[in-house]
């Protein structure tokens, strides 16, 4: 071997023995410190690539869930109001049921009126807050609930809306203020006396419970339906959660143990390359 002090091999070996393994130990730091074994597209290319894919679909599916969670939000108020609606109206069957009877007195036919035209203004009160974020299912005209169902934007689901309001399609009810006070409010010359006219109001009653009924059915299937495909795209979430932790995710306990290794390894080198730099210094025996 040639002794010089201008080029000294042993200390440049060293030190790219110590350098690979530098880099070898910074690049694990990152990996426990991110959790990440590829945080960016140098690390890989092809894997940063499809993770970022699956990426934007996961961001996706998050903005679809929170229009679906607004449109159950807005079907569950309907369903509230239309189920209070509909509570009402069997109270207002009971009240003319009484009213039916020939025997009752004309004072008490006032106060059964009275009761009568505040649970008709409590269904008015009812569709008035069945209002979220600007849309309201059970109002007069209302327009249906078109909600996008998939992360295409081309799947949606559509609730139909309800009129629920006194005089539309299902609640049929009278609306003239002293129903059972003159016989005449029904607008039916056919009918003689206030029982008469109770008994038709009755039929009206009746006839609005089911369609209130059958209204109510159509809005639970229809939130029952932005429910079910909220949680299939939960799971569908989850699993594109766990696919991008499989393709980018560190396995900290292996980089761990590598870490350890590679500090041995580092300070090993370091020490090599002490050794590595002293040893020209023999050279100066020679001089002694």
């Amino acid at each position: 071997m040639v002794n010089n002090v201008n080029t000294n091999p042993s200390a440049l070996i060293a030190l790219q023995t110590l350098t690979r393994i530098s880099d070898q130990l910074e690049e694990t730091q990152r990996r426990v410190s991110t959790g990440l074994e590829v945080s960016s597209a140098k690390d890989n290319p092809a894997l940063y690539a499809l993770a970022q894919k699956q990426r934007a679909e996961l961001g996706s599916i998050e903005s679809v869930q929170q229009g679906l969670r607004i449109g159950t939000s807005t079907v569950d108020v309907a369903l509230a109001a239309g189920e209070s609606i509909s509570d009402v109206l069997v109270e207002m069957r009971a009240i003319a049921s009484q009213a039916a009877d020939p025997s009752i007195s004309a004072e008490d036919l006032t106060l059964l009126n009275d009761q009568y035209n505040s649970y008709r203004e409590q269904i008015t009160r009812l569709i008035d807050t069945a209002e979220i974020g600007g849309r309201n299912l059970l109002a007069s005209g209302a327009g249906d609930l078109t909600v996008v169902a998939g992360p295409d934007g081309g799947t949606t689901i559509t609730v139909g809306a309800e009129d629920l309001t006194i005089g539309g399609a299902n609640v049929t009810i009278s609306s003239v203020a002293t129903v059972f006070v003159a016989r005449d409010i029904a607008g039916d010359a056919t009918l003689e006396t206030v029982a008469e006219v109770a008994q038709a109001e009755i039929a009206l009653i009746e006839a609005s419970i089911d369609a209130v009924s059958n209204a109510l059915g159509s809005l639970g299937a229809g939130g029952n339906s932005l429910e079910l495909q909220n949680r299939i795209l939960s799971r569908v979430s989850d699993a594109l959660e766990v696919s991008i932790g499989n393709l980018v995710d560190a396995d900290l306990a292996r980089e761990s143990s590598r870490l350890q290794a590679l500090q041995v390894q580092q300070q090993l080198a370091i020490q090599t390359l002490s050794i590595a730099n002293a040893a020209p210094n023999a050279i100066l025996a020679l001089f002694a």
